[in-house]
């Protein structure tokens, strides 16, 4: 037991889906229990609580992974704390690594957001209007808190130190399963690294025009995915249906383009790209024939700050304020 590696999980803002993804590794999980402890891994594994969390020595959790973005004060405490506790932190997943689904409410006022969640929505009951508050005095004699609602959605690192990342919503289990044997072997890259193969999903898609010696050309036209059925065996970027491949990660190998659906980017950029969607809005825009493509697209995608920042808009530079040690 010494000699196992001491493990911890946390989930965060997230959806619990990278959770049952690393589950999702099936048996060759249990192998991996032969070198892992778990000693904090809540709600989903173990039955224990922060207040267990935080009476640990810090670094007593040899590593630990994060799922989830960070959404309210809840998550910006148990964050620090499970980072103050470790020595490895892992930035695991697209929520995690990019602010993920939820980041995209960042183009929208809390407002808005929240006449939407608890007002507007067909399925909603609530005539008097009411909205959660982060303290509320009940009956005169409950003090009953909620954890408040942070300015922004954050990725772990704005809050603090990662050590390593890892794409995907949610992460490829046959990936996970290679990351686990990287970590049990020490076989890790320098701390700040993307976790990856190194590999584009372009470079691991059977429909990629190179693996057929065919040359790519200019898109003349543009379709959404309701429109038509791609033909599955030509590039769906060829065809006209926008896809993210070249400047993603490919650790899914591919998953949705082999069920005939564009990426989208949960799996991250490419080594060295600093802007994700402004990558894609770079790729797509050399992809286009002409200006007629052009307007197509955007009369198509009438929305493109949210079609290309769909995973990413927490960790690009858009409407956030550049320092000198961040920069684009």
């Amino acid at each position: 037991m010494a000699d196992k590696i001491k493990f911890g999980f946390l989930l965060a803002g997230g959806c619990a889906g990278c959770e049952t993804a690393l589950v999702d590794i099936s048996e060759r999980l249990v192998d991996a229990l032969d070198h892992l402890e778990v000693v904090f891994w809540a709600p989903t594994v173990a039955d224990v609580k922060y207040k267990d969390l935080e009476a640990m020595e810090d670094g007593y959790i040899d590593l630990a992974f994060v799922d989830g973005m960070v959404r309210n004060t809840e998550n910006e405490h148990t964050v620090k704390v499970l980072r103050q506790k470790s020595k490895t932190l892992v930035a695991f997943g697209a929520c995690a690594s990019l602010g993920g689904i939820a980041a995209l409410g960042d183009m929208h006022s809390k407002k808005e957001l929240f006449d939407q969640a608890y007002k507007d929505t067909f399925s909603t009951d609530n005539p008097e209007g009411i909205l959660p508050e982060p303290q509320c005095l009940w009956e005169g004699k409950y003090d009953l808190t909620l954890p408040a609602f942070t300015k922004r959605v954050s990725t772990i690192d704005q809050l603090v130190d990662v050590d390593y990342y890892v794409g995907g919503c949610p992460p490829h289990h046959d990936f996970i399963f290679q990351l686990i044997q990287a970590v049990v072997s020490g076989n890790l890259p320098p701390k700040g690294s993307w976790l990856t193969s190194g590999k584009a999903v372009c470079d691991v898609c059977k429909r990629n025009p190179a693996e057929h010696d065919q040359q790519r050309l200019p898109i003349g036209e543009v379709y959404r995915t309701v429109e038509g059925l791609p033909d599955e065996d030509k590039c769906l970027l060829q065809q006209g249906y926008i896809c993210f491949g070249p400047v993603t990660q490919g650790d899914c190998q591919a998953s949705c383009l082999n069920v005939n659906i564009p990426c989208r980017g949960c799996g991250g950029p490419i080594p060295g790209v600093r802007d994700y969607g402004a990558r894609c809005v770079s790729m797509v825009a050399s992809s286009l024939k002409d200006d007629q493509t052009a307007e197509k697209l955007i009369a198509k995608f009438n929305d493109m700050a949210k079609f290309c920042y769909r995973y990413s808009y927490s960790s690009g530079i858009l409407n956030q304020k550049l320092t000198p040690g961040n920069k684009a």
